[in-house]
């Protein structure tokens, strides 16, 4: 690990404490739950986090060479990739808008993998135009008593958790008359039920909350503050979509250099400017993307995780679609269509052919494509917003 000082912190010392917890902590002997539980309450988690929640306060900088440090040992890691919802979204939002006592409940069983988190924010009238959602939620005492449908919400089936926005005042414009909450998954009338998808998985489901009493404690933010919750969220989940692609050659560009390498007898004529071009456009979206997880590491996301997010789903398409290409007929050897959950799997342990459907949802998920260009466009270039005449009517009175 390379020199920098930070707040009395350096990578050299860093070394040193990652060397002294592993010389207490035998990752080879070491319970697997036990190990990461340790290393998080040494603040060697996610080291930009403050004391206590599984940071020490430093560069966000120098959490990569910690991590490499942690693997060259052997040490298990929290599998990010099956957590991507909390690990990416939850927690800068319970970072930012938590009491230290939300904080102190959730942040830890969330990076060690033992609650898994989903968001319970889309529905079937509120996709694209979030802020139209018309869960709600009633105040009873020290309660919120929830009703309404979320649709599109990844792993829910898994989940002990979710973020959820909902309408407490409808008599405020839409943007302002909602709250943000986190709910139980096992809480009663919470009712979770598959939707199948292309590829016949149903990662996604459609979730209805039938009286569901959410404590006040579970608030995050203030009261009518959701929206705000909710666009720091947004940015969060982009910028943690964007950065699919790390580290160098991951997802789908690094299984289409494999086939290309590996495969002399599968090359065609032209094809190789066009393999070379998306290589080039795939790690100039690595390197962005991860400039923008150290600002959001910093607690700065911002629009510009749109245009990373717009990048990564366009290249997933392209660059399965060519693969595709390249491997012919053996690519459609994709038969087990039946409805069933998934396991989550890396690109590298699933067919092309899944490859090539599932990146079919890149441009939907986590915003549209659209959304996204019209966030770049007013957000980061400063061209003239659309008209929009409904900003300012109480969302009771909305025409649906």
């Amino acid at each position: 690990m390379t020199s920098t000082n930070t707040g009395g912190i350096d990578a050299e010392s860093l070394s040193v404490r990652v060397s002294d917890f592993l010389g207490e902590h035998d990752p080879g002997t070491s319970d697997r739950l036990e190990f990461l539980r340790a290393r998080f309450d040494a603040g060697l988690a996610w080291l930009h986090y403050p004391e206590g929640l599984g940071g020490l306060g430093v560069d966000p900088g120098l959490q990569p060479g910690v991590d490499r440090a942690f693997a060259a040992a052997g040490a298990p890691d929290n599998k990010p990739h099956t957590n991507i919802i909390g690990l990416g979204m939850a927690a800068p939002s319970l970072l930012r808008f938590g009491t230290l006592e939300q904080q102190r409940r959730w942040l830890r069983p969330l990076w060690t993998g033992e609650d898994i988190w989903c968001q319970l924010f889309s529905e079937p009238g509120a996709g694209s135009d979030l802020a139209n959602v018309a869960t709600s939620a009633r105040r009873d005492g020290d309660d919120w008593v929830v009703n309404g449908q979320k649709v599109w919400t990844s792993l829910a089936h898994d989940a002990s958790w979710a973020i959820l926005v909902a309408r407490t005042d409808p008599t405020q414009p839409k943007h302002r008359g909602l709250t943000f909450f986190v709910c139980d998954m096992s809480a009663r009338g919470v009712d979770v039920r598959p939707l199948r998808q292309i590829t016949g998985e149903s990662e996604f489901n459609e979730v209805y909350l039938d009286d569901v009493r959410i404590p006040d404690t579970q608030r995050l933010g203030e009261i009518g503050q959701g929206w705000a919750v909710t666009q720091n969220t947004l940015m969060n989940e982009r910028v943690a979509i964007g950065a699919g692609t790390i580290p160098r050659e991951s997802g789908a560009i690094g299984e289409l250099a494999k086939v290309w390498r590996e495969r002399p007898e599968l090359r065609t004529s032209g094809l190789h400017d066009q393999v070379l071009r998306f290589w080039v456009e795939a790690e100039a979206g690595r390197l962005t993307a991860e400039r923008l997880g150290q600002q959001q590491a910093a607690g700065l996301p911002g629009p510009e995780g749109s245009g990373a997010k717009l990048t990564y789903a366009r290249l997933n398409q392209q660059v399965s679609a060519l693969e595709l290409d390249l491997l012919g007929d053996e690519a459609l050897r994709y038969t087990d269509y039946s409805a069933r959950r998934p396991v989550i799997v890396t690109h590298a342990e699933s067919p092309a052919g899944w490859r090539y459907l599932r990146a079919k949802g890149n441009s939907i998920e986590g915003g549209t494509s659209e959304i996204m260009r019209n966030i770049i466009a007013e957000r980061v270039l400063g061209l003239p917003a659309e008209a929009r005449a409904d900003k300012d009517v109480a969302w009771k009175d909305l025409p649906r």
